[in-house]
């Protein structure tokens, strides 16, 4: 997954996928945003985010994106802010190549964004290090800072606060129901599980994990609780983030193809492998 190809101008970068290969909600700030554990992981299935600088101020995104409008679209709001934090006189051409589906849980619109802000902070030749471009992000959306982190990481707070994970190499099959779930209605939920016990770090691997926002979702959407139920006959299955996309670990990529192969329409299911960094990681300094 090459992290800039050039064609007439345009810079191609990957806007990588993640799975929360657990999410605990461990309570609630008086804000009334909830505190959260996580473990976030990259994959290799992304949107392409192709950039192109212009000489005057100007954001522009070409083409359509389903039901967004370009002024709430994540990626251009990202572009406007870094241009507006260090007083940017340079433009962009933003163009998404949306493979991940919305509303599966996979973040796609948060890496868009993360990926635009490391490639603009390049491109631009703003130097920013990539603590300044995780807050920056942080001003976007809980899952953008990761995205920017660039690694598998032990999430808490809202997300912000994370810390590198040593994960072995593995494939997933994740798999779209055709439905996508709303992250706001499904927190909003009063059958919401808030007070999780914190794990620690150490105890990750042997603790007793789940997505704690899986059951709300599971019934409100019959069709996640039968994907749930279908993939789990081959390999312990589980939602990532607030759905609707469901996923299982399988230590064999021909056998993650088989199962993907198996399944029934019109779910769409796709074999994938993680990542052991962000593409564009290295763009940014530490």
């Amino acid at each position: 997954m090459g992290g800039d190809a050039l064609t007439n101008g345009w810079v191609h970068c990957p806007a990588p996928a993640k799975l929360n290969l657990f999410l605990h909600v461990t309570g609630r700030r008086a804000d009334g945003y909830h505190l959260l554990q996580s473990a976030f992981r990259l994959i290799d299935w992304h949107d392409t985010v192709s950039l192109r600088v212009r000489g005057d101020r100007r954001v522009m995104r070409r083409g359509r994106l389903a039901g967004v409008a370009t002024e709430d679209d994540l990626a251009v709001r990202a572009a406007r802010l870094l241009q507006t934090r260090f007083g940017c006189d340079l433009g962009v051409e933003l163009s998404i190549d949306k493979r991940l589906p919305m509303g599966g849980g996979l973040g796609g619109g948060s890496s868009d964004a993360a990926t635009v802000l490391l490639a603009l902070n390049r491109l631009w030749s703003i130097d920013a290090d990539r603590a300044a471009l995780m807050a920056l992000g942080l001003e976007l959306g809980a899952d953008v800072p990761f995205f920017i982190f660039g690694r598998d990481a032990l999430a808490e707070g809202v997300g912000e606060k994370l810390q590198e994970l040593a994960l072995p190499a593995s494939c997933y099959v994740v798999v779209k129901p055709q439905v996508q779930v709303p992250t706001a209605a499904v927190f909003a939920d009063p059958e919401l599980t808030r007070n999780s016990a914190p794990i620690r770090m150490a105890d990750f691997a042997a603790s007793t994990t789940r997505n704690d926002l899986e059951a709300v979702v599971r019934l409100r959407y019959p069709e996640v609780d039968r994907l749930v139920e279908w993939l789990g006959q081959y390999a312990p299955a589980r939602m990532t983030g607030s759905g609707a996309c469901v996923f299982a670990p399988f230590s064999d990529g021909n056998e993650a193809l088989r199962i993907a192969a198996l399944c029934p329409a019109p779910w769409q299911a796709r074999s994938v492998t993680s990542l052991a960094s962000h593409p564009l990681r290295e763009w940014v300094r530490d």
